[in-house]
């Protein structure tokens, strides 16, 4: 079937049928609904990997639909693990953390990061050698920064200047360590605390800056002797002795709450919107943006509980003011780079209609992502009629500005293009997203969400 071109008119996207390579959006009156989204990228990530080195079979349901977790699946089944799916809800026979076998050909990790240095975590304690690799954008990426501690835990591993091909020679028995991380990255932090579970003797993992912290909450989940904290100093720590057997759970997958922000902030945009956003997770170290959008609007988080030791919850966004009024600049940086990482370029979109504006600093990891988010964010807000500065390690937004409709080139990153589709919502004429397929590596179902709750 030939590539199309979408203009919200009900079309829906059939996987490995149709590639949509522009999406034309029109400017909406206002967001109202609610609604269910697909299970956190994040959590499906690691609940699979967890579940495939433990002892017994694990249910996961509401498991994400992207095209990045899918591809996590597709390395276990070549690490010789059985997975069975059916929809969002996947049985995986988990072999124990030493039944995993050496794999007939390269493990192709794709776009996903977090599948490459999640997976070289687990590989570095097993006794064979494996290469994993990616596409083009992965392959730019750095990787030395989980090369370096897997090799202080006794690994061998091989980089192409500190990029992948990673190429790991496992060992049956790794050495724990104490390490300090040297930049802000949970998945680095994961990769570590994975390896620690084929690992003699203490593991300990700090970080100065907190990072999301699914994957000890996923490992305490499955029985693992994982303990965290906070240092004299407010470093937090996570520590785990190993070598540790798991034990199979079953894990429901609370709603992706990365995806829901791009909803939360349309409807902060638009005057007269409300919106409902039900069984989503709502992680401490996942929501700081609701506080910066809650200074615009009315935003709640209701019902929460915890399912798989993750918190989940209900977001009512309700009884929103004019923009207009916000008179103080949003300034975002520091320690609060970390927990805002995802959603730097969407705040950025949002920043365009504030009195004045955002800046953005310490935020050079941007630039290592699936594009240059600093660049790609600058250029398509300059696009669309906003004053913007460009710096090494972040933005500023000047202030408010009536954006038009723009093309949007996204540069095949999701965020961008998810960040740009709300800004064309509010945006005056048509605006044209390019490559709007690259969706599919996160959030596959954005544009039919999108399309079902927004009012013209």
């Amino acid at each position: 079937m030939p590539a199309e071109k979408w203009r919200f008119a009900g079309y829906r996207r059939r996987e490995s049928e149709v590639k949509i390579h522009l999406v034309i959006i029109k400017p909406a009156k206002r967001i109202h609904g609610s609604i269910r989204l697909p299970g956190d990228k994040s959590i499906s990530h690691r609940a699979a990997m967890i579940a495939a080195i433990a002892d017994g079979v694990s249910r996961i349901t509401n498991y994400s639909t992207s095209d990045d977790c899918a591809t996590t699946l597709s390395c276990l089944r070549e690490l010789g693990v059985q997975i069975d799916r059916s929809g969002a809800e996947i049985l995986i026979n988990g072999v124990g953390k030493d039944g995993l076998r050496a794999p007939r050909k390269e493990l192709d990790c794709g776009n996903s990061g977090t599948t490459m240095r999640l997976l070289a975590g687990i590989l570095a304690g097993q006794g064979f050698t494996s290469t994993l690799t990616g596409d083009e954008s992965l392959c730019s990426r750095p990787m030395q920064r989980v090369v370096e501690p897997l090799r202080m835990m006794g690994a061998l591993v091989s980089s192409s200047d500190g990029r992948a091909p990673l190429t790991i020679q496992g060992r049956d028995s790794l050495k724990g360590i104490d390490y300090e991380l040297l930049i802000a990255s949970a998945q680095v932090k994961s990769c570590i605390m994975l390896a620690a579970l084929n690992a003699k003797g203490k593991t300990i993992v700090t970080e100065n800056e907190v990072t999301r912290d699914h994957t000890e909450r996923m490992l305490k989940w499955f029985g693992a002797p994982i303990a965290t904290g906070n240092k004299a100093d407010h470093a937090r720590f996570a520590t785990l002795t190993g070598p540790a057997n798991l034990s199979a759970r079953d894990v429901s997958i609370p709603g992706d709450v990365s995806s829901a922000a791009y909803f939360i902030a349309a409807a902060v945009l638009l005057p007269q919107s409300s919106l409902e956003v039900t069984n989503v997770g709502v992680n401490p170290t996942r929501i700081p943006f609701l506080s910066r959008l809650g200074a615009l609007g009315s935003i709640e988080v209701t019902d929460t509980r915890d399912e798989a030791n993750e918190p989940v919850g209900k977001i009512r966004i309700r009884e929103l003011r004019f923009l207009e009024e916000l008179e103080s600049p949003m300034k975002i940086a520091g320690s609060q780079i970390p927990q805002l990482v995802d959603e730097l370029p969407l705040l950025a979109v949002v920043g365009s209609r504030t009195r004045s504006g955002i800046e953005i600093r310490d935020a050079k990891e941007l630039r290592a992502k699936e594009s240059d988010r600093i660049a790609a964010t600058v250029e398509n807000l300059r696009a669309m009629g906003a004053e913007v500065e460009e710096f090494d390690d972040g933005l500023r937004v000047s202030g408010r500005t009536r954006l038009r409709g723009a093309r949007i080139d996204p540069r095949g990153d999701h965020r961008i293009a998810m960040a740009f589709s709300v800004a064309a919502l509010i945006a005056e004429g048509e605006s044209e997203i390019k490559g709007a397929d690259c969706v599919g590596v996160s959030f596959p179902e954005f544009f039919d969400l999108l399309e079902a709750v927004i009012e013209r």
